[in-house]
């Protein structure tokens, strides 16, 4: 083993005391590797000069000018042989172990004390070297950003990927930089205040009470030659050596990731009810596109403001989001509108007799009336407070006028819902006893027998405000809510308003367990299988004075893992709003699916009219490139959408090979049930990619947002073939001086792109790894619905998009059969789907000279054959079938509802 490399950068005290520890490290990590004498670390640092590469090959430089007090460690040096991780995770960890190296540093001799929140300029980027990153533009969520230089990084970089293509020969063409968590301090890379291409590496605790001197571990480096294998193994190496969180390959995936789904959010906002969510479902069940499960999202619970009643209920007059972000849970049951249900009264009066569906459309648009004449008068204001003359008491009896008509609205609402749901309506039977949310997922259960899963909506702290002091048995307190310095550069954000607002009503962090288990034990007892947990990244506000941040999110992350474990059958939830660090590295030991990207917006907030199209493109790239990271933890979320949106289609394509659940928040009568059935089977389930969706190589190091030339693509795998998705999401992105998204008009336009097989990466997935060596593929463009033949050497497919637009391109290698005929064939699919592999169950070259295919779905199937055949075949029966030449063979298969709509289909020769 060779010596610890941060022996060659040294302070006096980092020597002293670090020297020792690393050597025996170094030794067991020896003991514990198959080799008696591991290869050297592919990192060093000397004088300070931190560089990647070395012996045979060259080496790279990766920053400069570091510090004395900057630490370098391999990780065979710290790494632990009796880490309770599984054994094969530890046996790939040190085998990749000369890949890796921590990167740290120590408070230099001159720092007055130790401190709670510790800021070290570790050296400078020589430039220029591209770079990816992901950094947090609000508390809550990530999205990605391309630079050349280190003045280009933005605050809270949660890592970073550098190019390095000097030593791609060398197997270290790519280093990620990763700020880990270390004790009870978690880090961030932020850019020098100089904007001099320094590189900042910040760990704080979130407590003046947390303090500490040394971080020599705050940060991990990994190389390697293949950036997805690359992230894989870095995340892995965090794994083993944390302890403190479980990769996906570890957990089961949630049932849902194979369904079709509806939250109720877009529909009805805070004023959900069950005759609402009954008819959401009724709608589309009834045609032919039976939700599997439903997200009963926020305005279910029962809320108050701290000034109202203790045992009042604020909920009936919430509507819009942000009403309800100062209310606090006051009991852990649902709101009257649902505890009002009585067994059996929508099995009886289905809401098609009496519910007006257009009524929730209008009570949202009278609120946003209201929230918008609001806005106009704070506008007014501020022009007056700079010397414009303005009245602003019009203003004021335009909101009187725009309340009165809202409360009207929200009276004949509940005037039809207490007829419905009272004792006396109910009397006449039908009903089995059961009231509440009890007998409301009961009586869907009935009459909706596909519906699998009912999930709801909860913050993490339980509302949006926490939990209100003495209205539970638990011990609650307003806790005043102070964001992080690291946050200071981030996106205005009305959540975060509201929450320094009215603070926090924080359950003891020793009673975070019980808070969990009084809120799901009852929700699994009213037949709810899982909860959306939402408003995650709360936790860091309010740690002052609860061991800091870390601590306090593993008290919290601790009892809702067991909690979802005992109740929701180890899977059952949703992570929201959780796109920072120390959740995916502190509280995924359980979760196994969370949003990948900021919340679908169908219109901006902010008023720009274009917002309904160029918001579609940066949640989808939002979405692709956070999935780099968090697909390591958590199957990647890519949100509902609605699929009578104008960008519907655009979010369509993207769900169907996504490799995640497919769910809408569909307005009542809002939907598109062509555009649906592209995605869903007639059972409610979908035909999901074995992967899940992530940017193409080409795309990793651009800006496919308002560079003006690059398309977004994303690749994942079937299990016959691949697919590529490409987007144009030009036009809105983030503004590093007005710190916000916004349009960028003059990018809206049309762009090009190029395609060709190498774009999937097969070899990410060991059952589609032989699919890389084809000498051949079929390529069939869904909007086009062109099929093409490529071989490995053909140029590559050239397109051009219009602005949100789409194309799907899904390539299936072509296999020669043996036999009397030879025939070049290829597995296509259900082309009437928009991920049309997806639908292939299974594939069998016959002896004789068949083809025998196992396809799921109805409509058509498409596969290439050079050659006519003589029949076909479905279930046995002779079947029509067309071809054409350039090879593309045509047969029409239909839903098989006995053999769960697959059909066995076989073309002789």
């Amino acid at each position: 083993m060779a010596p610890p490399n941060n022996e060659s950068n040294p302070t006096p005290k980092a020597t002293a005391t670090a020297g020792p520890k690393i050597a025996t490290a170094a030794a067991t990590a020896a003991k514990a590797s198959p080799a008696s004498s591991p290869p050297p670390c592919l990192f060093s640092l000397k004088d300070g000069e931190l560089t990647v590469g070395g012996g045979e090959a060259a080496k790279a430089a990766l920053l400069t000018g570091v510090p004395g007090n900057v630490t370098l460690t391999p990780f065979a040096a710290v790494f632990d042989p009796n880490t309770a991780a599984p054994r094969e995770l530890v046996e790939r960890a040190v085998a990749n172990a000369r890949r890796g190296a921590f990167l740290g540093f120590t408070l230099p001799p001159e720092a007055a004390a130790a401190t709670d929140r510790a800021a070290c300029r570790v050296g400078w980027l020589p430039g220029p070297r591209d770079f990816l990153s992901v950094f947090r533009f609000k508390t809550w969520w990530s999205t990605a950003w391309a630079g050349r230089h280190g003045r280009d990084l933005q605050m809270e970089t949660q890592w970073v990927l550098l190019e390095v293509p000097e030593l791609a020969a060398a197997g270290a063409g790519y280093v990620l930089v990763l700020p880990l968590v270390q004790g009870k301090f978690r880090s961030a890379i932020f850019p020098s205040a100089g904007n001099d291409d320094g590189i900042v590496i910040c760990a704080e605790s979130g407590s003046k009470a947390v303090t500490d001197t040394d971080f020599s571990r705050i940060t991990y480096l990994h190389a390697g030659d293949d950036p997805y294998t690359l992230m894989h193994e870095a995340y892995l190496a965090a794994r083993v050596h944390l302890g403190t969180f479980r990769l996906i390959q570890e957990k089961a995936l949630p049932p849902i990731v194979d369904r079709f789904g509806w939250c109720t959010w877009d529909a009805f906002y805070l004023t959900v009810d069950p005759a609402g969510v009954w008819q959401g479902v009724s709608e589309l069940a009834s045609a032919g596109l039976p939700p599997r499960f439903v997200i009963i999202d926020d305005g279910w619970q029962s809320v108050s403001r701290d000034g109202d009643p203790p045992h009042s209920n604020a909920s009936s007059g919430l509507v819009l989001g942000g009403d309800q972000m100062t209310a606090r849970l006051h009991r852990f049951d649902e709101c009257p509108r649902f505890r009002s249900y009585r067994s059996g009264a929508l099995l009886r009066r289905p809401p098609e007799t009496f519910y007006d569906k257009d009524l929730p459309k209008a009570v949202i648009r009278k609120a946003a009336e209201i929230e918008n004449t609001g806005k106009a008068k704070k506008k007014a204001a501020a022009a007056a407070a700079q010397g414009g003359a303005v009245d602003l008491s019009s203003f004021d009896a335009k909101i009187a006028e725009l309340r009165h008509e809202l409360e009207k609205l929200l009276a004949k609402k509940d005037a039809v819902l207490g007829k419905l749901c009272s004792a006396n309506d109910v009397a006449g039977g039908g009903g089995d006893g059961d009231i509440g949310l009890k007998a409301f997922v009961k009586d869907m259960r009935r009459r909706f027998p596909a519906l699998d899963d009912v999930y709801v909506w909860q913050a993490l702290c339980g509302g949006w405000g926490g939990v209100r002091p003495g209205a539970t048995p638990l011990d609650a307190r307003v806790v005043p809510a102070r964001p992080s310095p690291g946050l200071a550069g981030t996106m205005h954000d009305l959540a975060v308003d509201r929450i320094i607002e009215g603070g926090i009503g924080l359950v003891h962090p020793d009673q975070a367990g019980e808070l969990y288990e009084s809120m799901h034990s009852y929700l699994a007892g009213a037949g709810v299988t899982g909860v959306k947990v939402d408003v995650i990244h709360t936790l860091e506000y309010v740690c002052e004075d609860h061991g800091g941040r870390v601590e306090l999110a593993k008290a919290y992350y601790d009892g809702l893992s067991k909690s979802i474990a005992k109740n929701f059958d180890g899977t059952g939830i949703i992570a929201s709003m959780q796109q920072c660090n120390d959740f995916f590295f502190l509280g995924t030991r359980q979760v196994a699916m969370g949003r990948a990207g900021d919340d679908f917006w169908f219109e901006d907030p902010n008023g720009d009219p274009m917002g309904v199209y160029w918001l579609q493109g940066a949640h989808m790239v939002n979405c692709a490139y956070n999935s780099l990271w968090m697909g390591q933890f958590i199957r990647p979320d890519w949100d509902m959408f609605q699929s009578d949106h104008a960008c519907a289609a655009f979010h369509a394509a993207s769900r169907a090979i996504c490799g995640g659940p497919v769910y809408v928040s569909d307005s009542l009568g809002g939907h598109d049930f062509a555009l649906l059935r592209r995605l869903v089977f007639p059972d409610g389930t979908v035909p999901r990619c074995l992967h899940y969706a992530l940017p193409t190589r080409d795309c990793l190091f651009k800006n496919p947002l308002f560079d003006q030339q690059t398309v977004l693509k994303i690749w994942n795998l079937n299990k016959f073939g691949g697919v590529i998705g490409a987007f144009n999401c030009q036009g809105a992105g983030w503004d590093p001086a007005e710190h916000r998204v916004r349009g960028y008009s003059h990018c809206y336009k049309p762009v090009t792109g190029k395609v060709w097989p190498a774009d999937v990466e097969w070899r990410q997935r060991e059952e589609t790894s032989a699919m890389a060596n084809a000498t051949s593929y079929a390529v069939y463009r869904c909007q086009t619905e062109e099929l093409l033949l490529m071989t490995v050497h053909s140029e590559p497919i050239q397109f051009t998009l219009q602005p949100s637009s789409f194309e799907l391109f899904t390539f299936a290698p072509v296999t020669t059969t043996g036999g009397a005929t030879k025939v070049r064939f290829a597995p296509i699919g259900m082309v009437d789907l928009l991920n049309c592999g997806g639908a292939i169950v299974d594939m069998e070259y016959g002896s004789g000279g068949e083809m025998r295919m196992k396809v799921k779905g109805s409509g058509r199937l498409l596969v290439y054959s050079d050659v006519k055949p003589r029949r076909s075949l479905v279930d046995g029966c002779e079947a029509e079938f067309e071809w054409g030449s350039g090879g593309k063979l045509m047969v029409e298969v239909t839903w098989k509802q006995d053999k769960d709509g697959v059909s066995d289909v076989v073309f002789h020769y």
